[in-house]
């Protein structure tokens, strides 16, 4: 992929710790979420909480980038059981967009297509419930193993529904 990680490792969490900081301690599972009134973006929220514990066991440390305000965002994290989480508020997307992440924006096809609706009919509607649009509903998530200064795994979604496997992106 184009770019270096360099300038995605100085960017700072919302706890104060760059990146670089916290990728120097252990791995980093890097989740970039869409917008916090998306289902999608919940529903990935509660899947890494439900998989923290094979993650810590591992040594992995996830990090979660998010569109919001660290404000807005808290009340999602202590929902799901997050509270001390480490995230980055990237608001003007600039993670989002940088090359070395190699993530696309999404078209109106990949946020209304129908496996999209199935998945968003057959499960997180009734867990994560429906929200409003908080920031663009284009940006694509996505979940970047950082290790060792460098991106030894990655999963670009194809579709805002995908449902990564976050333990084995650790691996």
């Amino acid at each position: 992929m184009a770019g270096t990680l360099d300038s995605a490792l100085a960017t700072k969490t919302e706890s104060g710790r760059t990146l670089g900081e916290i990728c120097a301690e252990k791995p980093v599972l890097l989740v970039f979420l869409r917008h916090f009134g998306c289902t999608f973006a919940r529903q990935a929220i509660d899947d890494v909480a439900q998989a923290t514990p094979r993650l810590q066991a591992m040594g992995v440390i996830p990090v979660f980038v998010h569109l919001g305000t660290p404000a807005i965002a808290k009340n999602y994290f202590d929902y799901y059981k997050l509270s001390t989480v480490e995230r980055i508020s990237d608001p003007d997307a600039c993670l989002y967009q940088a090359p070395v992440f190699g993530m696309q924006r999404g078209t109106l096809w990949k946020i209304f297509e129908p496996a999209v609706w199935r998945g968003w009919l057959m499960g997180g509607l009734l867990k994560h419930g429906a929200g409003k649009l908080q920031s663009s509903p284009f940006h694509m998530p996505g979940v970047f193993l950082v290790r060792d200064g460098s991106i030894a795994r990655r999963y670009v979604h194809r579709k805002i529904s995908d449902r990564p496997d976050y333990a084995a992106l650790a691996k």
